[in-house]
């Protein structure tokens, strides 16, 4: 497009608007940065849908390397107790399934020892009277444990609570296993002293005491007593892993006599939350390309990413290993007969009750669909091929990020020297033209002066001149031609 002017406003002394002459010369440069910018907006608009597309692709390959796990949900056993009010057990992958009968005799108790309520309250001296010193002695760990020897000083730790507050700090620097506190109700006060492990390790005795205290025979301290299919067992904790191989039992109450049934099984409801995860990851990926490659109806276009064909391959892989089967294995050979479907759009979904009646029928051939020793199971197939598909440098969509990532900087160059060359240019035609401006306002003053000297030269009156009717050097017009 030229630029073309009005010849008679111009003379007339009505001047350039300089700006409009400057922006039309400069309209080129500034439709392509317009056209930069918009390629740099659409990148950046897809830098996001790949960002989170990957974010999908990774939380698929995160749920299809938990089922190609051989230690992970589908290998996951559980132990459930007939009686949870009295024992409850957990079980790892090592556990063997099977049923065990268990009887609670009696718990692990922590030791307690503790002393008659001191007249006086929890202030006044524990010494007798005229003494200065004082000692107790308490055993940490039934008769073999060690002794420890707690001196008792006046004005220093000759009070229930000042003693107590003494052996908490021995105990915490010298590993004593036990915490002391003063015990107050309507007796009274009482110092009492409480073993920090249970069953014989915290058994407690006091075996000196040169004070007025009053130490009632310790209690607690014993071991749990219970029989694991008939075999008698203690234990020092209520929490016990060695009585049955791959099941930690944990005892809640005492119960003689009676038997609680102890079952361990494959873990249906952990494995049918990891088969639901995968079915989830796996649509949110189909449902990003199919965002893509749907045509709209209106615009009869596919998204801003159709044309991408990394991504037209990874549809088709992933798709691809939806599909995928085996043979033989007691009839569970693809997922359509574990209970998931596949839908028109690529999706899947799951039939739940027919998913949890075949783990129960056959777990072990569950399991083995997906993972197997040979390495030919779905989750084996299919994290194989994310492997790759998410890996940093040569995944698919991690290529296109960086391709994506490579035009945006090359765009950011691009734009950024053509705005400092339009920049230079406004600057320069601005100058340029201010100085043409100036000239043709000051036309029709230079026309009046030569009428006037040639009318004085001649002795005729001037006709009237034009005059300029611009109040500014910027007025006039410039026009597209």
């Amino acid at each position: 497009m030229g630029i073309s002017f009005n010849a008679s406003s111009l003379l007339n002394g009505n001047g350039l608007d300089v700006a409009s002459v400057v922006k039309a010369i400069l309209t080129p440069e500034t439709s392509n940065l317009t056209a930069l910018q918009n390629q740099q907006t659409s990148l950046t608009s897809d830098a996001g849908l790949l960002a989170s597309y990957n974010n999908d692709l990774n939380s698929l390959a995160t749920a299809v390397n938990a089922l190609n796990d051989p230690s992970g949900p589908l290998a996951s056993l559980i132990a459930t107790s007939s009686q949870p009010s009295i024992l409850t057990a957990s079980a790892d992958t090592t556990a063997i399934s099977g049923t065990h009968q268990i009887v609670v005799s009696s718990l692990a108790t922590t030791g307690t020892v503790y002393t008659d309520p001191v007249a006086g309250g929890p202030n006044v001296s524990i010494l007798p009277t005229g003494q200065n010193t004082g000692d107790i002695k308490l055993q940490v760990g039934g008769t073999l444990g060690p002794i420890e020897d707690i001196p008792i000083t006046a004005g220093s730790n000759d009070t229930l609570t000042t003693l107590a507050s003494y052996i908490n700090a021995q105990s915490a620097t010298n590993s004593w296993g036990v915490t002391a506190s003063v015990v107050s109700d309507a007796s009274g006060s009482r110092l009492a002293i409480y073993s920090q492990s249970s069953g014989s390790p915290g058994a407690l005795a006091i075996t000196n005491n040169t004070t007025t205290l009053n130490f009632n025979t310790p209690v607690g301290g014993t071991n749990a007593s219970l029989t694991v299919d008939g075999v008698p067992l203690d234990s020092p904790t209520n929490s016990i892993a060695s009585a049955i191989p791959g099941v930690t039992l944990n005892l809640v109450s005492a119960a003689v006599g009676t038997p609680v049934q102890i079952t361990v099984g494959p873990d249906a409801a952990n494995a049918t939350a990891a088969i639901t995860t995968f079915v989830n990851a796996y649509n949110a990926v189909i449902n990003d390309l199919n965002t893509q490659f749907s045509v709209d109806p209106t615009t009869n276009t596919e998204g801003p990413l159709g044309g991408d064909t990394a991504l037209r391959s990874l549809q088709s892989s992933v798709l691809s290993d939806a599909t995928y089967s085996i043979s033989g294995n007691s009839g569970l050979v693809n997922l359509a007969s574990l209970g998931i479907s596949s839908n028109d759009d690529g999706t899947l979904s799951v039939d739940s009750t027919q998913l949890s009646t075949t783990f129960a029928t056959n777990p072990a051939a569950f399991q083995n669909f997906f993972q197997n020793a040979s390495g030919t199971g779905f989750a084996n197939n299919f994290a194989s091929d994310l492997i790759n598909l998410t890996d940093p440098t040569t995944g698919a969509l991690n290529l296109d990020i960086a391709s994506n990532t490579t035009q945006q900087q090359s765009l950011t160059t691009q734009i950024s020297d053509l705005q400092d060359n339009i920049t230079t240019q406004t600057a320069a035609l601005t100058l340029q033209y201010d100085q043409v401006n100036a000239t043709l306002e000051s036309y029709p003053s230079l026309l009046q002066e030569v009428t006037a000297e040639l009318g004085a030269l001649s002795g005729t009156t001037p006709t009237t001149t034009p005059t300029s009717s611009n109040t500014t050097p910027t007025s006039g017009t410039a026009t597209g031609g």
